[in-house]
């Protein structure tokens, strides 16, 4: 609503002001468009329901509250005319355009009822099908584009160095071989690798793994990644465009350019149900040379349960899942993900938790596995580390209270150490603890403590500076996850698949204990969707669940595309068709049954509806039944099958 005016303070008062003005005593203070913008917005979006409810209505009045028939007569001419002008024209542009679907036989209803005079049916038929079209648009919104949140996120910037100093430049300026400055809180703005220096770097989004990746010299460095601790320089390997980054954005844009536009349940039966009703009214005019009775025919064979059952069904399909915390953003995608005959999971934070946990401790030198977990609780409780919330978590469940430890002191990305009991603790990564020792192993010892924690998630505790253990992480499998995938083969889902970035044998492990046993793993984005594409060929409806930025692609790529949106990334919610509110990845068998309940509903209303019209239209074929009398018996079919069509939640 606009706001409201300032007192004048020029001596005129606001009752002298013309007829007509800003100040008009008819309208107040408010401008037009202030007045426009207390229409509801339901109003201003669907005006032709809106315009022939209040037309009939008006109608009625005026013709039995008043007697003036002959002046309800025009108004509903006139709300026939200027109601069903655009459904008239969408429609006849379609079929120009070679789309034949519901929509035809109520266009040529309108027409027939206009050419007859039959206004009364014509306006039924109007706020059917503006009705239905409003219904199905409200069940089918879809949310924002996922590009918009893509390319908000993507680096801009970029510090160049150069013989006179640090340059800040646009990141489409970067070329290959440039030394860039990465600093704390930067974003690597294209791919490379590190010179000199080291960082801690939140690759999640990227990568799917949630604990960030220390780079040193050497390391490679993909466009995207977050710097959450330290500085480095790093080489440019590739310019903007040609980024792992910029590469995601490109492909889901494609995959949203490529998706095929699912043909409606209701378009389906049109196919057969209006050639038939154009050979009936034919029929109905060579038996009684009437012109009426082809409108009658048309008007008892107006599609509505066509026009009205697939949006109900979906509306009420799409408010239990949203009761089950399923956010379902078309009426495409709740049709089509019943039909799914192909599965595809990510791994890291759909499959599984998404945050290390211990899986065992390996205690040397006579420390016990006890002991070693209470120091390494106490010494890590000032580190914000994903590994080192997991060591808390486990000690302070095991141990309750733990001591606060001293001389705290942190390397980003490399380990700790601190003062517990007396004794320093280190705890880290082989090369961060071996600087602590008093006598470091040479030759086969240290060849022997690099090798126990190689290939898998791991820390070394150094106490007093000797070597005291390690421990071993992993990812944990959702609770559920083993019956959720025995329930999708009992849903008569034919092929279950992980596709995942982490390596081979961490995948494995998570397939084995989920009963997955299709696994692809050191996958990057772009090979996701080429694994999602060739699955479509194969099997024709895909369905792909994940959670982050690196699955955007494969999710839009997919049929139907599933993101789990409770600590999943945003981009991959929008990118999604659906959106799983909760951390519960097993309600994806949810959205199957809920999809295929709603189908079944839908395609009941649809047969019982069509089957009584049919009958209808044979009789009004013969003559015995008159336009408005037709009009009111398919509205007794239309509640029916809305009532039928609720069903579905």
């Amino acid at each position: 609503m606009a706001p409201e005016e300032k007192p004048r303070d020029d001596g005129l008062d606001s009752r002298q002001l013309p007829t007509g003005s800003a100040r008009d005593s008819r309208h107040g203070s408010k401008p037009i468009a202030g007045r426009l913008s207390e229409i509801p917005p339901s109003v201003r979006k669907y005006p032709i329901p809106f315009f022939a409810i209040s037309g009939l209505v008006a109608g009625f009045v005026l013709s039995y509250g008043f007697g003036y028939h002959n002046t309800a007569g025009l108004l509903w001419l006139a709300v026939l005319v200027l109601g069903g002008a655009p459904i008239v024209a969408r429609t006849a542009y379609g079929l120009a355009k070679g789309k034949f679907n519901a929509d035809v036989v109520a266009m040529l209803a309108i027409l027939a009822a206009i050419i007859t005079g039959e206004s009364f049916a014509g306006i039924v038929i109007v706020l059917m099908q503006s009705g239905g079209e409003a219904l199905e648009d409200y069940a089918t919104s879809r949310a924002s584009s996922s590009l918009n949140e893509l390319i908000a996120r993507a680096p801009r910037k970029a510090l160049r160095k150069t013989a006179s100093g640090v340059v800040e430049i646009r990141v489409e300026e970067v070329n290959v071989g440039d030394i860039l400055l990465v600093r704390q809180g930067d974003i690597v703005a294209v791919d490379g690798v590190v010179v000199s220096g080291e960082g801690e770097l939140d690759e999640a989004a990227l990568t799917g793994e949630p604990v960030p990746a220390l780079k040193s010299p050497g390391s490679t460095l993909v466009s995207g990644s977050i710097t959450l601790s330290g500085a480095f320089e790093m080489r440019a390997t590739k310019i903007s465009k040609e980024s792992e980054y910029e590469r995601i954005v490109q492909m889901v844009r494609e995959a949203q350019k490529r998706k095929p536009q699912i043909q409606r349940i209701a378009d389906r039966y049109a196919v057969y149900f209006t050639p038939i009703t154009l050979a009936m009214s034919a029929l109905g005019f060579l038996l009684t040379h009437n012109v009426d009775t082809i409108l009658a025919v048309l008007v008892v064979a107006t599609p509505c349960p066509l026009i009205i059952a697939t949006p109900i069904a979906i509306i009420s399909g799409i408010n239990r899942a949203a009761k089950e915390s399923i956010v379902v953003k078309s009426g495409a995608s709740i049709e089509q993900v019943g039909t799914a005959k192909v599965v595809a999971f990510d791994k890291t934070g759909t499959l599984t938790i998404g945050q290390p946990v211990i899986d065992s401790i390996k205690p040397a030198n006579a420390y016990e596995e006890e002991h070693l977990l209470y120091l390494a609780g106490c010494a890590e409780q000032m580190s914000s580390h994903a590994v080192a919330k997991s060591i808390v978590a486990a000690a302070s469940s095991r141990f309750g209270k733990l001591e606060v430890p001293s001389r705290f002191m942190e390397s980003p990305g490399r380990g700790i150490t601190a003062e517990v009991e007396g004794k320093t603790v280190s705890i880290g990564a082989y090369s961060y603890v071996e600087g602590t020792f008093s006598s470091p192993p040479t030759g086969e010892e240290k060849q022997r403590l690099v090798s126990a924690g190689h290939g898998s998630l791991s820390s070394y505790i150094a106490i007093d500076g000797n070597i005291a253990g390690i421990i071993f992480f992993k990812d944990r499998l959702r609770p559920g996850v083993d019956r959720m995938v025995g329930r999708l083969k009992d849903l008569g889902v034919l092929h279950i698949v992980m596709l995942t970035g982490d390596n081979s044998e961490n995948a494995n492990i998570i397939a084995a204990a989920a009963g997955i046993k299709d696994v692809q793993s050191n996958l990057l984005p772009s090979q996701k969707v080429d694994f999602i594409k060739e699955l479509g060929r194969r099997h024709g409806t895909t369905l792909m669940v994940g959670d982050g930025i690196n699955d955007a692609p494969a999710l839009a790529s997919a049929t139907i595309g599933i993101a789990m949106g409770a600590h999943g990334s945003g981009i991959s919610s929008e990118s999604a068709d659906m959106v799983i509110l909760v951390d519960d990845v097993t309600l994806v068998t949810e959205a199957i049954v809920i999809s295929r309940r709603m189908m079944r509903v839908a395609k009941q209303s649809i047969t019982v509806g069509l089957g009584l019209s049919v009958a209808l239209m044979v009789i009004a074929a013969f003559g015995y039944i008159q336009p408005a009398i037709g009009a009111i018996m398919q509205e007794v079919i239309d509640a029916s099958v809305i009532l039928n069509a609720l069903r579905a939640r």
